[in-house]
């Protein structure tokens, strides 16, 4: 494998919840055929490649991640048929597709599951985690569920507990047993044989447990699982040594491939140790690990800074970072950091060093929606007292008729619109040369068209105000000098000490050329550039 040039090193990827990209059936949820019909505005964007939320057979108790056939489509989305189709065009387009792979639980009614509840003796029984209750007829131990409360679930039918870290319709597999691994192996070859390019694979770090089912320690004061809502530090629960030795056979199996499969991993949250060590000690592991603390990080340029100087640091030579700034699970940038801070957080994502991975309707300045309760869908909303998932996960907004082209008028969607769909829709801002889409579109184009961009040297550029995030961007003599305002404050500054000569390749503000000069740089309030340094 040549990595230089590494596919997936100098993409960017796109990230469909599919519930919510585009309705073609006019059922007010979101399926295949919907991706299908706007391929196109993709490659107009000028991504690289589309990770696609889980599609599979699914009851649909946590929208998809409770899958129910590892190896099928659900009806809701479209059918295989229609799959392949995509896949198919997706390729005619030079674009990549990842799938979602959800291998710590499966759904109760999955088949496996089903047979391994029917008796303790069922040769699926091991397939899943079960244990007798403790002396006094409780839980096996004191583990909590991600979501809160017990992770343990009582069966009546047999009087045993099976374990599921997150919600109770999600049961946990057994990566012990070894037919479980041959299994859920076997998945991973039916769609890499279709000719996907790779998975975003969700909770990994969850995979195994401690063999001894210790109690978990308390958390300390000041640990940010608190602000999360949890109580215990997942010692015996998450990150246990084999999970290692599973995600290196997943390596293998896809290095065997050809065409650069991918894995993208879901992450441990808040320890750099643990994130860097997925990448394994020889970089055999997960090829982009997730950083998902940048998703936690608010936009301050000094807290932003320390955040990535930590990571940076920390990255094994090599590999290469995650960049991540919103998703399914997380609120919107928009509604994060101020939609007066969107153009910027747009230049942060695509000129750092790092993969950037976008989110659907990001590039039009989607904000979260408030979501009536009764509307409300995530079933994290109920269990956690209203700590929903849907605000960042309503429909994309494509145009200014109603249901914003999502669905035809007069459809009720599965969640709804955002209210401010007429001035945030693809429609009105493809044609708007200053519309945040443009922003994005201008900022795909540069990175492809400055290798320094997406590899190279990165270096922050220090002795700037606290307030502003300055940085250069490196390569085979090409420098791009990077700068971002993160406050509504202007700012002179003198970087003629860098280059003798410069061009502004990119401003999220209007600039004009004579107040353009290196050694009296004004940087107007919420503004990034992009400077070409000769």
């Amino acid at each position: 494998m040549n990595e230089e040039y590494t596919w997936w090193k100098q993409a960017v990827f796109y990230q469909i919840y599919p519930r919510s990209f585009k309705d073609s059936n006019s059922d007010g949820i979101g399926d295949l055929q919907g991706i299908l019909d706007k391929l196109d505005y993709l490659v107009k964007l000028g991504v690289d490649a589309i990770w696609i939320s889980p599609i599979y057979p699914s009851p649909m108790a946590d929208f998809g991640y409770d899958v129910s056939d590892y190896t099928g489509i659900d009806p809701i989305f479209g059918d295989m048929d229609t799959f392949d189709r995509l896949l198919a065009a997706m390729h005619q387009r030079g674009l990549r597709i990842v799938l979602d792979y959800v291998p710590n639980h499966s759904s109760i009614k999955h088949p496996w599951f089903i047979e391994s509840r029917s008796s303790r003796d069922n040769p699926k029984r091991d397939w899943y985690i079960w244990k007798d209750p403790d002396p006094q007829g409780g839980p096996p131990n004191n583990w909590e569920a991600v979501v809160g409360g017990s992770a343990w679930n009582r069966d009546k039918g047999s009087g045993q507990y099976y374990l599921a870290q997150f919600i109770k319709d999600e049961p946990d597999l057994n990566w012990r047993n070894p037919e479980v691994v041959s299994a859920m192996m076997d998945v991973l070859k039916f769609w890499l044989d279709k000719g996907v390019d790779g998975f975003r694979m969700d909770m990994l770090p969850h995979l195994f447990e401690h063999p001894d089912f210790p109690d978990n320690p308390p958390i300390p004061d000041g640990h940010p699982f608190r602000d999360i809502g949890l109580t215990q530090e997942q010692v015996y629960t998450v990150d246990q040594p084999e999970t290692h030795q599973i995600v290196r056979q997943f390596r293998k199996l896809f290095d065997s491939y050809d065409g650069d499969r991918v894995i993208i991993g879901e992450t441990p949250l808040f320890d750099m140790q643990q994130l860097v060590s997925c990448y394994g000690a020889n970089l055999d592991e997960v090829h982009i690990p997730f950083n998902f603390k940048l998703l936690l990080t608010p936009w301050n340029a000094k807290g932003m800074k320390a955040v990535l100087e930590e990571y940076y640091n920390a990255i094994p030579e090599g590999a290469v970072p995650s960049i991540v700034f919103g998703n399914h699970d997380f609120p919107r940038i928009a509604t994060k950091f101020g939609p007066e801070n969107l153009r910027s957080a747009a230049v942060l994502l695509l000129t750092l060093w790092g993969v950037p991975t976008m989110y659907y309707g990001d590039e039009i300045g989607m904000q979260d929606v408030h979501i009536p309760p009764g509307r409300l869908q995530d079933p994290w909303a109920f269990i956690e007292g209203g700590n929903a998932r849907d605000p960042e996960r309503t429909p994309m907004q494509w145009d200014t008729t109603p249901n914003a082209g999502f669905s035809p008028p007069g459809i009720e969607t599965w969640l709804p619109v955002g209210e401010n769909y007429p001035q945030a829709n693809a429609a009105s801002q493809v044609g708007d040369p200053d519309s945040i889409f443009n922003l994005y579109k201008n900022l795909l184009k540069l990175r492809r068209e400055r290798p320094c961009l997406h590899k190279g040297i990165f270096q922050f550029v220090e002795n700037v105000p606290d307030d502003v995030l300055v940085y250069i961007r490196e390569f085979a003599g090409e420098r791009t000098l990077v700068l971002v305002n993160f406050t509504n404050q202007i700012y002179e500054l003198d970087f003629s000490h860098l280059s003798r000569e410069a061009n502004l390749l990119l401003s999220t503000h209007t600039y004009t050329s004579e107040a353009f000069n290196l050694s009296s740089l004004q940087l107007l309030p919420h503004q990034s550039l992009l400077i070409d340094l000769q």
